[in-house]
C-alpha cells in the first residue's frame, strides 16, 4: 500500500492510543493554562510583599508573554524543522526550569528574567483554560499559607511530570515524517500507524512538484501573504486585551477590597468560562461559519470586557460577569486557532502558527504593562477596559476581511 500517512488516518478510525495521544496534549495545554495564569494568583503577594506600584506590576505580568513571544516565533519554525514531538519536549524542560527558578526570587527584577525564559507552547485548546481552572484551585489551596512562591513550585513539579508522559505518548506527526522524507521516515510513520491500529504503507507516494518546491517563507508570499497579515493584526488585537484581563482580574479585585482567596474565585470564574467558551465555538461551528462565528465572539469580548469593567463591587456579580467575558474571549480565541489550522498548508503550519501567535503574543505582551501604565496615570478601570477592548473590535473587523484558501491548494 503506497500513499500519503495523514490519508491513513483520516480515513481510519479513532484508536486508543490517539486518545491517549489527544489526552496527553490536553494535559500539556493544561500547563500552558496554568502557567499564564500563577502569576496573576501571586500578583497580590508580590505586590505585598515587596511595595510593587501598579505600572511595575504591569511589567511584570507582561514579562512571560514576552518570552512566550520569542517561543512562539522561535519554536514555530522550529518545529516544522526537527519535528513537533522534540519541539514539544525541549518547550516542556525550559518550562519546568523557568518556574523552579522563580521560587528563588528575591526582587522583581530576577523574578521578571525567569518569567521571560518560560518559553511554551503557542497552542490554545479546551485544556488552557481548564489548567487555569484547576490549577487555579490547587493555587487557591496553596495561598492560604500567604506564600505566592508555592504555586510556583506546585508547575514545575506539575510539569517535570508532563515530560514524562509527552515522552512516552506523543509520537512524531506523520505528516511531518511525510513532508520531511528523512532516513527512516516510512519506519517510523508505519510504528505510528500500527500503533494506531491503522494499515501501514509499502512505500510513500511521491511529492507533488508544488510540494517540492514549498518553503517556509511562503507564509509571506501572495498566496498566504493575506491571511498572515490579517490574522496577525487580529490576534495582536484581540490577546492584548485578553492578557490584560487575564493578568489584572486578581489584583482588581483585591484593590476592590476582597481578599485573595475571592479574586482566585473571579479568575477562575473567568477560564470556567473560557473553557465552556472554547468546546461550545467548536460545536457550533459544526453547523455554522466558523470566520462569522468568531466575529461574533469577538464583538461579545469587546462588550463584556466593558461589562465587567463598569460592575459593582459584588463578588457574586464580578464572578459572574468574569465567566461570561471568558466565554467570549476563549471563544474567538480558540477561533483564531481553527483559523490558522485551515489557513495554511502542512508544510508551513507551525511556521504560519508560530509567526502569528508570535507576533501577537510581542504585542499582547503590552497588554499588562499597558494597563499598569494607564492606571498610574490616574485612569480608572472602566476607561482602562473600554480603552484596551476596543482590540477586539478591531480584530473582529480584520477577521472578517479574512478569505481562507482552499484547505486543498499548496502554496509555493
Amino acid at each position: 500500500m503506497a500513499g500519503r500517512p495523514q490519508d491513513v488516518i483520516d480515513g481510519g478510525r479513532l484508536s486508543a492510543w490517539q486518545l491517549v495521544a489527544i489526552a496527553v496534549t490536553v494535559i500539556l495545554n493544561a500547563l500552558d493554562g496554568f502557567d499564564a495564569a500563577v502569576i496573576s494568583f501571586a500578583a497580590p503577594g508580590i505586590a505585598a510583599e515587596w511595595g510593587v506600584p501598579r505600572d511595575v506590576l504591569g511589567w511584570v505580568l507582561s514579562m512571560e508573554l514576552i518570552g512566550m513571544a520569542a517561543g512562539s516565533i522561535l519554536l514555530g519554525g522550529l518545529a516544522d524543522q526537527i519535528g513537533r514531538r522534540a519541539t514539544i519536549i525541549t518547550s516542556l524542560v525550559i518550562m519546568a526550569a523557568g518556574m523552579y527558578l522563580v521560587t528563588g526570587s528575591s526582587s522583581v527584577t530576577e523574578l521578571s528574567v525567569w518569567r521571560f525564559r518560560n518559553i511554551l507552547l503557542a497552542v490554545m485548546i479546551i485544556g488552557y483554560p481548564l489548567g487555569a481552572i484547576v490549577g487555579g484551585s490547587i493555587a487557591r489551596t496553596l495561598l492560604k499559607g500567604g506564600e505566592w512562591r508555592v504555586v510556583f513550585e506546585f508547575g514545575a513539579i506539575a510539569t517535570a511530570a508532563a515530560i514524562v508522559l509527552a515522552y512516552a505518548f506523543i509520537p512524531e506527526t506523520p505528516a511531518h515524517l511525510f513532508a520531511k522524507r528523512r532516513r527512516g521516515a516510512l519506519e517510523k510513520i508505519n510504528r505510528t500507524l500500527a500503533r494506531f491500529g491503522h494499515p501501514v504503507l509499502t512505500h510513500l507516494a511521491e511529492p507533488t512538484l508544488q510540494q517540492s518546491q514549498a518553503s517556509v517563507f511562503d507564509i509571506l508570499r501572495p498566496g498566504l501573504l493575506r491571511t498572515t497579515v490579517l490574522m496577525t493584526f487580529a490576534y495582536v488585537a484581540h490577546v492584548t486585551c485578553y492578557y490584560f484581563i487575564l493578568k489584572w482580574i486578581p489584583k482588581l479585585v483585591v484593590d476592590m477590597g476582597f481578599d485573595a482567596g475571592s479574586a482566585a474565585d473571579v479568575l477562575i470564574g473567568a477560564m470556567t468560562g473560557n473553557a465552556i467558551g472554547g468546546l461550545m465555538l467548536g460545536v457550533v461551528t459544526q453547523r455554522l461559519s466558523l470566520k462569522y462565528t468568531t466575529v461574533a465572539a469577538l464583538g461579545g469580548s469587546f462588550l463584556m470586557v466593558n461589562v465587567f469593567g463598569n460592575s459593582p463591587a459584588d463578588i457574586r456579580v464580578l464572578i459572574g460577569l468574569a465567566g461570561m467575558m471568558g466565554f467570549c474571549m476563549n471563544a474567538a480565541g480558540v477561533g483564531f486557532y481553527t483559523l490558522l489550522a485551515r489557513g495554511y498548508p502542512t508544510h508551513v503550519r507551525a511556521t504560519g502558527t508560530g509567526f502569528v501567535i508570535g507576533v501577537g503574543r510581542a504585542g499582547a505582551a503590552m497588554g499588562p504593562a499597558i494597563g499598569g501604565e494607564l492606571f498610574a496615570s490616574g485612569m480608572t478601570l472602566p476607561g482602562v477596559c473600554l480603552l484596551l477592548a476596543t482590540g477586539s473590535l478591531m480584530a473582529a473587523v480584520a477577521v472578517w476581511l479574512l478569505r481562507l484558501p482552499d484547505r486543498n491548494m499548496v502554496y509555493c
